[in-house]
């Protein structure tokens, strides 16, 4: 069978419009490539080269500030579709926050096979019109929610993408709420929310003693209470 035929994410990602000819085809022209948390696979400003779908893991993009300061600007997780078909250079970095798999084309080779399948093409294009909603739900996060809504809505994201179709949440024990492994670090999820550390951690804190969440370790989070944490995302 062709690694198409054994891809975790095949009837989630764009190449799920696909008949199994066309599977077969374009599975000729990628490859898969695995990456340790903290490779780069994009570089921002660089000419776009390389488009890909990211099979296993998480990755962050990523742009730097004219004072040199990383800015996270988006989060890609299992089924995503990552870079620019169709020309044009990278407009953000790209780096696995945790260690991941992806599945690579050569930019050109996509953007031929891309025309010659309209499904794939129109598949594109919902993924693209989901990203901006995505954006624009991420830009009222940033510029209009209290430093409380903007985590339990980092939580509620984190839960919905990484459940039980990225399998890397599952029920507690007991049955308690979803169990999620955090690919971020505090300082990272500040850096995400434009907000301190500090403010994390009072909010993380507030959140245990509330009795929405629990926090087994520092990258494990239990949502004890989902309709409190969606009320508290606002």
């Amino acid at each position: 069978m062709s690694s198409c035929d054994l891809c975790v994410v095949r009837n989630r990602a764009i190449c799920a419009a696909l008949h199994p000819v066309e599977l077969e085809a374009l599975n000729t022209i990628g490859r898969t490539r695995r990456l340790e948390a903290g490779e780069s696979l994009m570089w921002e400003g660089e000419d776009s080269v390389l488009v890909a779908n990211v099979i296993d893991g998480v990755l962050k993009l990523s742009t730097n500030t004219e004072d040199g300061r990383e800015q996270i600007v988006g989060v890609v997780y299992p089924s995503d579709f990552i870079g620019r078909p169709f020309g044009g250079t990278t407009g953000h970095g790209v780096t696995a926050l945790t260690d991941a798999t992806v599945c690579v084309f050569a930019r050109r080779d996509f953007d031929a096979f891309a025309r010659q399948h309209p499904a794939l093409e129109h598949r594109l294009l919902e993924r693209t019109l989901g990203e901006l909603d995505r954006t624009r739900r991420w830009m009222l996060l940033l510029g209009r929610k209290s430093a409380s809504e903007k985590l339990a809505s980092f939580l509620l994201e984190m839960v919905e993408r990484l459940g039980p179709k990225g399998c890397a949440a599952h029920a507690g024990p007991g049955g308690s709420g979803p169990l999620v492994d955090l690919p971020f670090s505090r300082q990272q999820i500040a850096d995400v929310l434009g907000l301190t550390i500090e403010t994390v951690s009072r909010q993380f804190t507030r959140l245990k003693n509330e009795g929405i969440i629990d926090l087994p370790s520092r990258r494990e989070v239990r949502v004890v209470d989902l309709d409190a944490l969606t009320a508290e995302a606002g």
